[in-house]
C-alpha cells in the first residue's frame, strides 16, 4: 500500500516547507528576513493544523470493523456525529513527530484524508518505527474550529510573502488550501473550518 504513500500531499508540503524554512534560518542577519521567519514558522503551524488534516472531508467507502471500531474513511464521513465520544479507530501509519513523539498521523484505504492522534492516556510516544504499520487506536475524538476570522489573518500573511525568493510555490499551495476551507464552508453554512482529531488512549498494531 505505501508504494504509492508520496502520493499523499500533505508529507510533499511539509518537506518542501522545512527545505524552505532551513534557507529562511540561514538569511536572518537582519530584522526584515527575522520577521519574515517568525511569520513563515505561524504559516507552517497553521499548515499542520489544517492539512491535517482536511480530514473533515472524508467518504464511506469502508464498512465499521466492529461496534465502536471504524475505518479511518468510514468515521471522517459521520465525524459530527461522534465528537468527544470514545471510539477505534483504524489506518495506516504515515508520519510520527519526529522529536516528541507524541503526535503520529494515518490515512484510510483511500489515502484521500490524514488524520492526526495525540499521545495520551497508556500511550506515552509513538515510534517511528509505527511508520506504514496498520494500526487500531483506540480514543477520544475531538473537534478543532478554526474561527473565518484566524482563517482571513492567515491568508494575509501568506499574501505577504509570496514576493519573497523561494516561497512562491509554498504561497501558492497554501492560498489553495484556504480556498478550499472557505469552499467547505460555504458548502456546509458554517463561519469556521472544522478538523478532527483523536486524543489517543492507546493501540494495537494490526500488521
Amino acid at each position: 500500500m505505501y508504494a504509492n504513500i508520496d502520493k499523499i500531499f500533505i508529507f510533499n508540503f511539509l518537506f518542501s516547507f522545512f527545505f524552505v524554512l532551513l534557507q529562511s534560518e540561514v538569511r536572518q542577519e537582519n530584522s526584515k528576513l527575522n520577521k519574515n521567519y517568525n511569520k513563515m514558522k505561524q504559516i507552517f503551524l497553521f499548515s499542520v493544523l489544517a492539512l491535517a488534516l482536511f480530514s473533515c472531508s472524508g467518504n464511506n467507502k469502508q464498512a465499521e470493523t466492529a461496534v465502536g471500531s471504524y475505518e479511518l474513511d468510514n468515521l471522517l464521513a459521520v465525524a459530527d456525529q461522534k465528537v468527544d465520544e470514545t471510539l477505534t479507530v483504524v489506518g495506516y501509519v504515515t508520519h510520527t513527530c519526529m522529536h516528541s513523539g507524541k503526535k503520529c498521523f494515518i490515512v484510510g484505504e483511500s489515502q484521500e484524508a490524514s488524520f492526526r492522534i495525540e499521545a495520551q492516556g497508556d500511550i506515552e510516544t509513538f515510534s517511528s518505527e509505527l511508520i506504514g504499520s496498520k494500526l487500531a487506536v483506540t480514543g477520544v475524538l475531538k473537534e478543532q474550529q478554526i474561527s473565518e476570522e484566524y482563517i482571513n489573518e492567515m491568508e494575509i500573511e501568506v499574501k505577504q510573502l509570496e514576493n519573497e525568493d523561494g516561497m512562491e510555490e509554498t504561497c501558492a499551495t497554501e492560498l489553495s488550501n484556504i480556498s478550499d476551507m472557505r469552499k467547505w464552508m460555504k458548502d456546509h453554512d458554517k463561519n469556521y473550518y472544522v478538523i478532527y482529531y483523536m486524543d489517543g488512549l492507546k493501540y494495537d498494531v494490526l500488521d
